[in-house]
């Protein structure tokens, strides 16, 4: 027997998770990978994980069995140990596929240890997938899914067949039969089983997919069946499938791997890259991570993405930065344990830590006017967790500050529950983590803060993640005139793109910005203006060509201490508004999610921001370096 290991860049960590595929009738062990296996490998590399491809049967030798069939002897092994000659001589691919594979993974590689490991089929192979994994259970697989599956081989002319043949009858083929399983099942075996089926399949008939649906009913098995429009039986439905199947089982076993570390209520020992000064490079350490305390959340980050208010704070332009600290605040985690009175979150949870918590019940929390809620804000300031100290210590015992309530350049770290945002488990959390900052923050000056509506113009100055997401945001509210602005013309065609309808070299003109756009490329100005830049001169500029008598103007970026606004007096007499957003005016638990679920819905999506991907918390340092290289919109960093 041969088989295909795709093996992911992260290998070398402590037991690698690993997904299993079973391929169908007449496939070897090179179909997969050769017809799918771009979108699958690249989604297995995302998440973290190893996959499998054994062929579906015994080949290569004279004294096995063939026929003139393509359904029964090479190639189509159905996954059951054969007790009938002359196929039980070899014909065991169940234990196969169960015990021997899996135990030569374990061994030789150091992959799918401790039940890390998943299983997953097309066709003949989906039929062994589901079978194998609810016979064996939830203690030797982690989750199971199928695409087109033989969901009831006992009454398909392929598995009636094929049990005849191997076990001599097709009633002998019950145990091997998902459909007759779940029927006997009292209780789920797994938290979801995913069912992809095309509507198109010329096989329907023989698959039987509602069969199981009902027969899952009787335990309370969940199971998502997802009938897909005008595909049919082919590697072409696996292809355009695959990578949500990878991503399932990714994040069951991620939560699967963390349950194994046993570490709730302990302190963990991890790397983190810890700012000890200003302008100074980042330092890789091993650090202690204390457990939570009461109303607090320890979480394992799975990806950070790189913000400039990160850099503006290393840079030494932040008067609330204290050092040494562990920065980072838009990132992806799965929470791994909880302090006393912890009740919206739960191990194995995804959530996006928000530096703007929501408490729900203060004054600001309650009042749709603002996102401002100020319950945490004080310690939040000053480096600490809310009763005042702090969770992370150096390899010698030292305090090591927080940095806005986050610090997600660690491995791992400590929240305030109140700033942990629950969102979709379906949802990538190295690009859903964009939405803990830039991305949401100018989305929301559009939707929450200014309120753009359709038909009206807009100027939005500085062009970096923020500033794109604002011309995204308008262009979905259904702004008519978007004026992008920024000095370096390279990132023009990524506005355009996202709905820019002008651009503007603003370090190319003959006379101020202001005026350019009020008077050239509109008469009285634009309806709503915003900064993105965090440059005061900026911020003026974009006040001032705001439109007489209702023009809005608003602050997003944040400028260096002891800097100041300034314009004449006349500008807001004449009707503008000057206004500022934090977040976007989001609300952080309330929202977040809703954001995550549009992305997933296909509505918003924002995978475009990312520039640039770095494997391992040490590669941080390179990621600054790319976000200083004019190129980078965000680069997002995997641990």
């Amino acid at each position: 027997m041969t088989f295909g290991l795709f093996i992911p860049s992260s290998y070398g960590n402590n037991n690698t998770p690993v997904l299993f595929w079973l391929s169908g009738l007449t496939c070897d062990d090179t179909n997969f990978p050769t017809k799918a296996g771009s979108k699958a490998f690249e989604a297995a590399e995302n998440q973290g994980i190893a996959i499998v491809m054994p062929d579906t049967s015994p080949r290569n030798d004279e004294s096995i069995p063939d026929v003139d069939s393509y359904d029964m002897g090479i190639g189509a092994g159905f996954y059951v140990n054969a007790t009938e000659a002359p196929y039980n001589k070899h014909y065991h691919m169940y234990d196969y596929i169960a015990k021997e594979l899996p135990t030569l993974i374990e061994n030789e590689f150091n992959i799918g240890k401790n039940g890390l490991k998943s299983i997953s089929g097309h066709s003949m192979g989906g039929h062994g997938a589901l079978t194998i994994a609810i016979k064996e259970g939830n203690s030797s697989w982690t989750s199971v899914s199928a695409l087109a599956p033989i969901c009831n081989p006992t009454l398909s002319a392929w598995g009636k067949k094929a049990f005849h043949a191997y076990l001599g009858s097709h009633d002998a083929g019950r145990p091997h039969d998902a459909t007759c399983l779940l029927l006997n099942e009292k209780e789920p075996l797994f938290d979801n089983i995913l069912v992809d089926q095309g509507t198109a399949d010329e096989f329907l008939q023989e698959l039987k997919p509602e069969a199981i649906v009902e027969a899952a009913k009787k335990s309370g098995q969940a199971i998502e069946l997802n009938l897909r429009e005008g595909f049919d039986h082919s590697y072409h439905f696996v292809a355009a499938f695959i990578a949500s199947h990878v991503d399932f089982h990714g994040e069951r076993l991620a939560r699967k791997k963390i349950s194994l570390e046993n570490t709730v209520g302990k302190s963990i020992t991890c790397k983190a890259m810890v700012a000890r000064a200003p302008k100074e490079p980042l330092t890789v350490e091993t650090i202690t991570v204390d457990p939570p305390k009461a109303y607090e959340v320890r979480v394992k980050v799975i990806a950070n993405a790189l913000c400039h208010t990160d850099i503006y704070t290393l840079d030494g332009h932040d008067p609330e930065g204290l050092f040494p600290c562990i920065l980072g605040h838009e990132a992806g985690c799965i929470v791994e344990s909880i302090g006393e009175g912890v009740t919206s979150v739960k191990p194995g949870d995804h959530v996006i830590p928000c530096y703007t918590p929501q408490c729900h019940d203060c004054m600001f929390c309650k009042s749709p006017k603002t996102n401002l809620c100020p319950k945490i804000r004080a310690t939040q300031g000053q480096g600490l967790m809310p009763d005042g100290t702090v969770r992370f210590r150096d390899s010698e015992g030292k305090p090591i500050y927080h940095f806005m309530g986050c610090s997600t350049m660690s491995e791992y770290t400590v929240l305030a529950e109140i700033s942990c945002a629950k969102v979709n488990e379906k949802a990538r959390l190295d690009e859903v983590c964009l939405l803990g900052c830039g991305v949401s923050t100018g989305l929301g000056a559009v939707w929450n803060t200014c309120k753009v509506e359709a038909g009206s113009s807009v100027a939005v100055f500085g062009l970096g993640a923020v500033g794109l997401a604002v011309i995204q945001g308008a262009k979905i509210a259904g702004a008519s005139k978007i004026i992008a602005v920024d000095v370096n013309p390279g990132k023009f065609p990524a506005a355009i793109n996202l709905g820019a309808t002008d651009t503007v070299d603003s370090s190319k003109l003959d006379k101020p910005v202001q005026k350019h756009i009020a008077g050239d490329l509109t008469e009285w100005g634009v309806d709503y203006s915003f900064d993105c830049t965090g440059i005061t001169d900026v911020m003026r500029a974009a006040l001032e060509c705001s439109h007489r008598g209702w023009g809005t103007s608003c602050v997003i970026g944040v400028a260096a201490s002891g800097h100041e606004i300034s314009t004449r007096p006349f500008q807001l007499v004449t009707g503008r508004t000057w206004k500022g957003t934090a977040f976007g005016g989001f609300k952080s638990r309330t929202d977040v999610p809703m954001l995550v679920n549009k992305t997933l819905d296909g509505e918003l999506p924002i995978a475009h921001y990312i520039t640039h991907r770095f494997e391992g918390v040490e590669k941080t340092n390179n990621a600054i370096e790319a976000l200083h290289g004019g190129d980078c919109l965000r680069a997002v960093v995997k641990y």
